[in-house]
């Protein structure tokens, strides 16, 4: 079975040739140095409009790094906004674009999703815009690439540290070169200063490869980043695999698109290596 676009023409155009000319000019738009052994990556998940020149900061880096060390599969890892399905959903399909389909590195999917705490389930991924916006930029800068495709309806400090440890594990057993891209916007619906005043410490805990902090920042701060759980997966990831800090490439708001900073959505591009 392939999983099909469920935002494609909402989030980002369902025309092949509108879609690629569009994610072509946000990449022009990126002046991005990477981390020399970058390992893990955060990118937003907003309508393309809107996220989408930010998310162009993480894949020309991902591009950069994949070129000097190619990776055998992406992990990708986003909130559950629907509240359909598992806690921890892990998807065995393919998944389809309007750019073609996305293969599934299943070996790797079905060990992740046999381990404590993991489920392979498609309900939760059937309505979720999280993962899909980032498959266009993933095969219009690196191509052909299997990847998994996680859901996180639990993103409690425990559940994080449980998927960290399945992936880490499945990916030794299965002899893979990973690394993971983390789906998430940062604060939510309140003025553009407010928005980086509660983003910017949890990001910088973030930077500091300091992953309980990040996630003890954003619940006391009450910031409103939806895939906190996934950012602090990457992080532990990244530490786990040797990185020494993290950098934000670009921070940017729903603002800067629409001149109205009253009621923002925030973004950010992050690298770590």
């Amino acid at each position: 079975m392939t999983r099909k676009p469920a935002v494609a023409g909402t989030f980002y155009p369902a025309d092949p040739g509108e879609l690629e000319a569009l994610i072509s000019k946000q990449m022009l738009k990126t002046d991005t140095t990477a981390l020399s052994e970058s390992k893990a990556f955060v990118a937003p998940h907003a309508g393309y409009q809107f996220s989408g020149q930010v998310a162009a900061h993480t894949y020309a880096a991902l591009q950069q790094a994949h070129a000097k060390k190619r990776f055998d599969t992406l992990v990708i890892i986003g909130p559950n906004h629907t509240g359909y399905g598992r806690p921890i959903a892990v998807s065995l399909e393919d998944w389809q674009t309007p750019l073609g389909v996305v293969k599934n590195d299943r070996e790797l999917s079905e060990t992740i999703a046999n381990l404590p705490d993991m489920y392979a389930d498609e309900i939760a991924h059937a309505f979720e815009h999280s993962v899909e916006v980032q498959l266009p930029f993933i095969q219009k800068t690196i191509g052909e690439m299997k990847c998994v495709f996680v859901c996180m309806g639990d993103q409690s400090y425990e559940s994080c540290i449980a998927l960290t440890n399945a992936i880490v594990s499945a990916a030794k057993s299965r002899k893979r070169n990973i690394t993971i891209i983390a789906s998430s916007d940062f604060n939510h619906y309140e003025p553009a200063t407010v928005a980086k005043k509660k983003d910017a410490p949890a990001i910088d805990a973030a930077l500091k490869l300091d992953p309980e902090g990040f996630h003890e920042l954003i619940h006391k701060n009450n910031d409103s980043a939806c895939g906190f759980g996934p950012v602090t997966v990457a992080a532990m990831f990244a530490r786990r695999s040797g990185a020494r800090s993290g950098m934000l490439l670009k921070y940017a708001t729903s603002g800067d698109t629409t001149n109205d900073y009253s009621s923002v959505v925030a973004y950010a591009s992050i690298v770590f290596g």
